[in-house]
């Protein structure tokens, strides 16, 4: 080779490998790629398996409108296995090996706390689509789901109130980890502050996978005995089956001791005979029950996709309150990058400060300008016997949330990112 086109080779060789550092992230490839990172095995299967699922739903309808800055969308899918340190490696692996802009997912608290410092040291962006109990504020976290005063709070006023059976005793049942235990520990303080006294709340907790609920049914038949009383269900995954199934053999309808759960929806309800949980009730900020256009165009969307993907069980599934979130967030994100022209972390955070969704719950949900949580509606539904909710109340406007509540000391100087 002549060295005039040794010469040319090289200087176009330069030329290339400038071009390609100043091109922005979007820009240099060929698609977008995107984290899905939920349990399809182990005890959180049964519901996080969904909201994989309505990802690449949203993914491919994203993909079919144009992409997101004339990219298409590129999902890559991991297993973490109900594995809370393996949710870690996981976050570390999509990110660093390869390559994603984004993560949606998580469930449990405990996944999302041990996947938080990969995504800090590494300044990645998770979204994260499930209720939780706050106390805690983010700058790589977009939390789609509810705080506790868009879930929690509401639902014991409610159980408290006239209309939902006055209770003045509280069984707090969760499953044992951080968000059942802090909720309950802002539940505890927020009924302290209504009158009601320690004699009057039994806590109890199970492990993941818990399946004999025989005897704390039993127990709270027995706490029962002492007034009014209502059970407020932090239980997470599988566990739900034999609890629900435990309620039906004792015999503990909603008239005498109303449940209300925080993490029960239309999906878990899909295993349990629903006929003797009637009346019982779940507090979210969406149910596939709501009727309006969008929600009725959601769920079209949402079993078709399942009878053309052929997904287990396609004719009877259903959609639930975290789908809806994961909807939402991917959108969310979407726009967000389309405003910032760019999938660079920072400039996403900043264009998604105030971004919109006209949501299927049938409000339009926005992203806080501050602390990286939606303004959701709340709602609380009563279970019927096909597995679906009536819902008896719902907010008129979406609220803000309280990351930080008030009910514990020393949160007030805490309400900034």
């Amino acid at each position: 080779m002549s060295r005039r086109l040794i010469l040319k080779a090289t200087a176009l060789g330069a030329f290339a490998l400038a071009a390609s550092s100043w091109l922005p992230p979007a820009f240099a490839a060929d698609t977008i790629k995107v984290g899905i990172l939920h349990s399809l095995s182990g005890t959180m299967a049964i519901s996080e398996t969904s909201l994989k699922d309505v990802a690449l739903m949203t993914i491919d309808e994203i993909n079919a409108k144009g992409g997101v800055l004339g990219k298409k969308l590129e999902p890559v899918v991991v297993d973490p296995a109900s594995n809370w340190p393996l949710f870690a490696e996981k976050a570390r692996q999509l990110i660093s090996q390869d390559k994603v802009s984004v993560v949606f997912g998580c469930w449990t608290s405990v996944s999302r706390k041990s996947v938080l410092p990969v995504f800090k040291e590494l300044n990645s962006l998770l979204f994260y689509p499930v209720q939780y109990e706050g106390e805690e504020l983010e700058k790589n976290v977009f939390y789609t789901g509810a705080a506790p005063n868009q879930q929690a709070i509401p639902a014991v006023e409610y159980l408290m109130s006239k209309e939902g059976g006055e209770a003045k005793r509280f069984v707090l049942l969760g499953t044992d980890y951080v968000y059942p235990r802090t909720t309950n520990k802002i539940l505890r303080a927020f009924l302290h502050s209504k009158g009601v006294k320690d004699s009057d709340i039994d806590e109890v907790y199970t492990p993941f996978g818990h399946s004999d609920y025989q005897t704390i049914v039993a127990n709270i038949k027995k706490f029962s005995a002492g007034g009014k009383t209502a059970v407020i269900s932090t239980i997470n995954g599988d566990s739900n089956v034999p609890f629900y199934k435990e309620l039906g053999n004792a015999g503990i309808k909603a008239t005498d001791v109303p449940v209300v759960a925080f993490s029960v929806g239309e999906e878990e309800l899909r295993g349990v005979d629903t006929k003797p949980l009637v009346g019982h009730l779940a507090a979210w900020n969406y149910f596939q029950s709501v009727k309006n256009p969008v929600n009725t165009e959601f769920i079209k969307k949402w079993k078709d996709y399942a009878k053309a993907k052929k997904l287990p069980n396609a004719s009877t599934v259903v959609t639930n309150d975290p789908m809806e979130a994961t909807y939402v967030g991917i959108h969310m994100w979407a726009q967000a990058v389309e405003k910032a022209k760019s999938t660079d972390t920072d400039k996403v955070i900043a264009a998604m400060a105030g971004q919109t969704f006209k949501a299927p719950s049938g409000y339009t949900l926005k992203m806080d300008e501050t602390n990286h949580h939606l303004h959701k509606p709340v709602m609380i539904g009563e279970i019927r016997a096909n597995g679906q909710f009536n819902v008896v109340y719902k907010t008129k406007e979406p609220i803000r949330a309280q990351p930080w509540s008030p009910y514990i000391k020393g949160n007030e100087s805490k309400q900034k990112m």
